[in-house]
């Protein structure tokens, strides 16, 4: 035993003085993000199922929430030359309303767009433009912009100029269609939420339902973002353009630019509905979309932007680029969404325009490109190349829904305490599915954990990405006495990382059983003679100096305000993997290397584990299924629940929402007997 206790020690130092290598940079939403190709025998439809499957995990939509009563109102109409705009609003949530215009054809133009006596509905979501539908150039900077836009041949019209989201829904219900332009939280007339942004808050991070807000460690369990309550709006903003009789249920676009054109793909992605997507200066292998209404938990894992507006194949797509983080989009991205779209036989669905002398836009050069596609997909028969006309300029006094102060809903309220409610709504609709799937499961019927509870575990877990692969140990250290042969050094990491660190005790007299050990010393747990193989290795951030899971930022600068917006945790999971994750990675890697082993012939495969990594032991069960024969683990009082900290090395977005412990014991349930 002493010459054992010496090798563990020499293992020890050996960890530590390795250590410092392990610390890896963080990716950020600026750093290079190119499509993904298919796995060797995937099939398109199976990877598009994978990017909507991501994305409403990321949205905390997996499954969607209950689709409650709209409540629509609209009233408010203007006419203008060709075209009527209402004033809209509506709730996604109970309580929550989403707010906006409608512009219906009036006129010669309510002739046009008719097919069987319905016409197309289009989806504006406007991005990240100062005000949104209230948008002035003029309240900007006076009219040198504006003029500046006209000489350079940007916009045609003074009135476009000053706000070119209006512009285009004005022209699209021209053209025969009708047009919802809707708030972004925080924008316009969506108020209940003030801020746009938001970052941690003391004040709301409360472990009791209803009393969290965004960005605290409880919303991130359940993962509740700005970007999932955006989304939402959308999915619900959808719902109610399919309510009003005149709109084609199959003529359905969605478009919008910047901000507005990553909700324009997250959409398109996760809803057939959407018949066609135009999402102007955003698709890009470049910079991800910088607020925190376009970055979410695991959203840009194994994907990117091009990667999202890929989903929307073979449908309709169109893009446009500018002189901004698109400038390359002609190089990079674009070939390889031409690529995809002839593999699907369907060329003529994909096109994308290449106008890199405009800054960041959806301009009338952009917007024409957005005009002719429209009218082409769905048979418009105006006259190509199609060209705006002039409008009379509609601000905050034309389109505000609550001007009329006795609008105001009963149960309309802001600030804090509305995002409480919101959340609190939210977390009960997760809570209730889960009980449902639940109660279903005990009694045999294991359809809602098969659908999404399973999936949601091996999406968070990167399940596909570790198929296949083969693991090695390297021999650093070997030492033998009369009963056994003690062994360290390293197995490849799963996540590309420096090796897993490893101690490996083997019995002269081995009865082909491998014991892995899970421990608070990693590498260094103390271990019995036995006839097994006992495996015992620093997971990820175990025995290290640091941890490489540092809070990352939007901008990388750590001199930020506490509350500061750019501090939430959606930068840092939305594009890397958590310490638990990792862990459950390398424990992975420990039992496939054992399987694999080419001098090895094990019959069985042990995890034992408490307290925290014991949550390691089940995911890695997940992930291996039948390969682990028995676990031997004892949680002990830890939930996924009880975490504070965002940071915490223990910390899974989404694991309350999806069960915690207990949920993760019933996706490994129903794929093996006995977890």
């Amino acid at each position: 035993m002493k010459l054992l206790f010496l090798v563990f020690a020499f293992a020890s130092t050996l960890s530590l003085a390795s250590a410092e290598t392990r610390l890896q940079t963080p990716v950020t939403l600026h750093d290079e993000h190119p499509f993904r190709s298919l796995r060797e025998g995937q099939d398109w439809e199976e990877r598009r199922e994978e990017i909507k499957t991501r994305i409403l995990l990321a949205s905390g939509l997996l499954p969607l929430p209950e689709k409650t009563a709209l409540n629509p109102q609209r009233f408010g109409a203007i006419e203008g030359e060709g075209f009527r705009v209402e004033r809209v609003f509506f709730e996604s949530f109970p309580g929550h309303y989403v707010t906006g215009s409608l512009f219906v054809p009036t006129g010669s133009s309510a002739a046009k767009g008719l097919r069987d006596g319905k016409r197309p509905g289009v989806l504006c979501p406007h991005g990240h433009w100062t005000d949104g539908r209230f948008y002035d150039s003029l309240a900007r900077g006076g009219g040198r912009g504006a003029r500046e836009q006209v000489a350079k041949g940007a916009e045609r019209f003074w009135n476009a100029a000053r706000n070119p989201i209006l512009a285009r829904c004005v022209q699209l219900a021209r053209m025969g269609c009708v047009v919802f332009v809707y708030d972004m939280i925080g924008y316009a007339d969506s108020i209940q939420l003030s801020d746009h942004r938001r970052g941690p808050r003391k004040e709301l991070s409360h472990p009791e339902m209803g009393k969290w807000g965004f960005v605290s460690p409880q919303a991130t369990l359940h993962l509740q973002t700005n970007f999932g309550l955006q989304t939402w709006n959308s999915i619900r903003a959808l719902d109610y353009l399919e309510t009003i009789p005149e709109v084609d249920p199959d003529r359905l676009l969605v478009t919008g630019a910047s901000g507005g054109a990553t909700q324009t793909m997250i959409l398109s992605a996760i809803d057939d509905r959407i018949d066609a997507a135009f999402p102007a200066v955003m698709a890009s292998t470049a910079m991800q979309g910088g607020c925190t209404c376009e970055n979410t938990y695991y959203l840009r894992i194994d994907q990117g932007n091009i990667d999202i507006a890929a989903a929307t194949a073979p449908r309709p797509l169109g893009l446009t680029a500018a002189d901004d983080w698109t400038i390359e989009l002609e190089t990079k991205g674009h070939p390889d969404l031409l690529s995809l779209y002839q593999s699907l036989e369907a060329p003529q669905n994909y096109e994308a325009h290449f106008d890199i002398h405009f800054k960041h836009n959806f301009n009338h050069v952009s917007r024409g490109h957005l005009y002719n596609f429209v009218n082409r997909h769905f048979g418009l028969g105006e006259s190509t190349p199609v060209l705006e006309k002039d409008f009379v300029y509609l601000g905050k006094s034309h389109l505000s829904v609550w001007s009329d102060p006795e609008r105001i809903p009963e149960n309309y309220e802001v600030g804090p305490e509305h995002e409480r409610t919101v959340n609190r709504h939210w977390a009960e609709d997760s809570a209730s599915q889960w009980s449902d799937a639940l109660a279903k499961a005990k009694q045999g019927d294991f359809g809602a954990i098969d659908s999404w509870v399973r999936p949601a575990w091996e999406t968070i877990l990167r399940k596909s990405t570790l198929e296949g692969k083969e693991f090695l140990f390297t021999l650093e250290l070997k030492a033998s006495d009369e009963q056994i042969v003690t062994m360290s050094g390293q197995i490849d990491s799963a996540n590309g990382d420096d090796p897993i660190a490893a101690n490996i005790t083997y019995p002269k007299n081995w009865n082909g059983e491998v014991l892995i050990q899970l421990g608070e010393k990693g590498q260094n747990e103390e271990v019995g003679i036995t006839e097994a193989a006992v495996i015992c290795l620093d997971l990820y951030g175990q025995n290290d100096p640091e941890v490489s899971n540092l809070p990352t930022t939007y901008s990388g600068k750590k001199e930020l305000a506490a509350d500061s917006w750019q501090r939430s945790p959606v930068y840092f999971y939305g594009y890397n993997d958590s310490v638990w994750v990792r862990r459950v990675h390398d424990l992975v890697a420990a039992i496939r290397m054992a399987e694999q082993h080419p001098d090895w012939d094990v019959k069985k495969i042990t995890v034992a584990a408490e307290g925290p990594l014991a949550s390691v032991a089940l995911g890695a069960k997940l992930l291996c299924g039948e390969t682990i024969a028995m676990l031997d683990i004892d949680p002990g009082d830890f939930r996924f629940s009880a975490i504070e900290d965002n940071w915490d090395d223990s910390m899974v977005p989404g694991a309350v929402k999806y069960g915690d412990i207990e949920g993760l014991r019933w996706a490994v349930k129903s794929l093996v007997p006995s977890p």
